[in-house]
């Protein structure tokens, strides 16, 4: 006899709530009907996603792309001017009009006013730091939603661990597994980073490495503009006999492993092994990804319209990653945040640095990211975010982080800030939220870092509370919070 069983319950003495050790044998029998133990719990997945799913945007998003703005950009100075406000908060840039009417971005932003008709604004995005006022801390809670055991006063923590919360990509990618042989999760084109903490956030943590994002860091240092002209992708490019030989090597040794692993917890690790091995497919499979990889095939007016620097031309390979089937790229912001230079972190020199160096690389690579998936016809399903872990200070030269900052800077502020939101259901020229008369505080709709977490496992229609056990057996939301349905159209 054959049964479906319900949701895995752990430590449960029902046999209707939870799978036993007969269930796990009738899977066994099942093989000769084709149904195996990792075919069983895709449909047990299958049976609470159609049990819980539906409501606006729900199963929308076939991929998401984040552009994350690593360093905190000043929400005043690109997209929340407030031309009223006193002396020492107002924006040095002048306001400008955007295809929104009613709606000003600063004069920062004149190519992404052009296209703000094909995205969401969150003027509204809030929290309350609790050992947050510092990028890595902060940062580990936009990729994974949680926050960190351990921080220092000065925001370090300690380095990446297998017991870290998972990057929301590798929950992703192991919810929702490729269809096409392609990478299902790429990171570029530097690791997130503070000081010598690097990859906070940024690995699958307690899932194992499996889902880890293939890193694509190319040669040459931040400030190196042309480096993406230097990718390498040479595991990607694996002789056919070498190909076959290891995969058969692979094949054999997994199914060694599972002959010796009888017992009922030894049968979930066999469909972690099949994790592990697709895993090991999607890396050095076809020439797909390599050619994904590849932007010298687009034309010069192309990579010229998204910028000839290592922002925009990562916006570019996101745009082809995502064509051919990836299912999450991380585009991180190519300057590591406590640094001058290109970075968003403007404690000093705020006025010259955003606009000389970060902020003309935003807006090209942004609006030619939005306008080129739309003519594609690619946003319908696919979600694009821009935020940082945070924004900057109202008040210029205010200490909030315990930083020094010159008269013209701006410090940490979770208080209040702005992200951009686009694609896979998401309102068109939409603006949610408001800030207060000098950006410090949500006036209407706050949303919190982790709520745009919980509405992307929605868009792909994955329910932000599904469970996943961590290291230690015990059972974790993906997020605690819920989708902002409002943003959906």
């Amino acid at each position: 006899m054959i049964r479906v069983p319900g949701e895995l319950g752990k430590d449960l003495c029902d046999a209707n709530l939870g799978m036993t050790r007969r269930d796990i044998l009738r899977v066994g029998g099942s093989g000769l009907l084709g149904l195996s133990l990792g075919g069983m719990f895709e449909l047990q997945a299958r049976a609470k996603e159609a049990a819980i799913g539906g409501g606006p945007g729900w199963g929308k998003a076939k991929s998401v792309i984040l552009l994350y703005l690593q360093g905190g950009p000043s929400h005043l100075d690109l997209w929340d001017p407030k031309p009223d406000a006193p002396d020492n908060v107002r924006s040095v840039f002048k306001p400008i009009p955007t295809k929104i009417p009613g709606v000003n971005f600063t004069e920062l932003m004149p190519q992404l006013a052009q296209v703000n008709d094909k995205f969401t604004m969150i003027r509204s995005v809030s929290y309350t730091p609790n050992g947050l006022f510092n990028h890595t801390a902060a940062i580990y809670q936009m990729m994974t939603g949680y926050t960190t055991d351990k921080v220092s006063p000065s925001g370090q923590l300690e380095p990446p661990s297998p017991k870290d919360f998972p990057n929301f990509g590798s929950n992703i990618v192991r919810l929702k597994p490729q269809d096409v042989p392609m990478l299902p999760f790429v990171m570029m084109p530097r690791p997130l980073q503070e000081s010598n903490v690097v990859g906070k956030g940024g690995t699958a943590g307690f899932l194992g490495k499996a889902f880890d994002p293939y890193y694509l860091y190319p040669t040459g240092d931040d400030m190196d503009l042309a480096k993406m002209d230097r990718i390498k992708v040479d595991d990607l490019q694996m002789r056919p006999e070498v190909f076959s030989h290891r995969l058969r090597r692979r094949a054999k040794l997994r199914t060694a492993i599972n002959d010796a692993m009888p017992d009922i917890d030894k049968a979930v690790a066999k469909y972690n092994l099949n994790e592990y091995y697709d895993r090991a497919l999607s890396l050095i499979v076809s020439g797909r990804a390599r050619d994904a990889f590849d932007i010298t095939q687009e034309t010069d007016k192309t990579r010229d319209r998204y910028g000839r620097n290592t922002f925009g031309q990562s916006c570019l390979l996101a745009r082809r990653l995502v064509e051919a089937g990836t299912r999450v790229v991380e585009v991180v912001w190519p300057k590591v945040a406590n640094s001058d230079n290109h970075s968003w972190d403007v404690h000093v020199g705020l006025e010259a640095r955003m606009k000389n160096q970060s902020a003309p690389m935003l807006d090209r690579g942004l609006s030619a990211l939005f306008a080129d998936l739309d003519q594609r016809g690619m946003l319908e399903n696919t979600l694009v975010l821009a935020i940082g872990e945070f924004g900057r200070s109202p008040q210029k030269g205010l200490s909030t982080s315990g930083n020094s900052n010159d008269a013209n800077g701006r410090d940490h502020w979770p208080y209040c800030y702005t992200c951009v939101i686009g694609g896979a259901g998401i309102k068109r020229g939409y603006v949610h939220g408001k800030s207060d008369k000098t950006a410090s505080a949500p006036d209407e709709n706050p949303v919190h870092p982790i709520e745009l977490l919980a509405t992307i496992y929605h868009a792909f229609g994955i329910a932000p509370d599904t469970i996943v056990h961590n290291h230690l057996n015990q059972p974790r939301e993906l997020v605690k919070a819920q989708s902002v349905d409002k943003l959906f159209a």
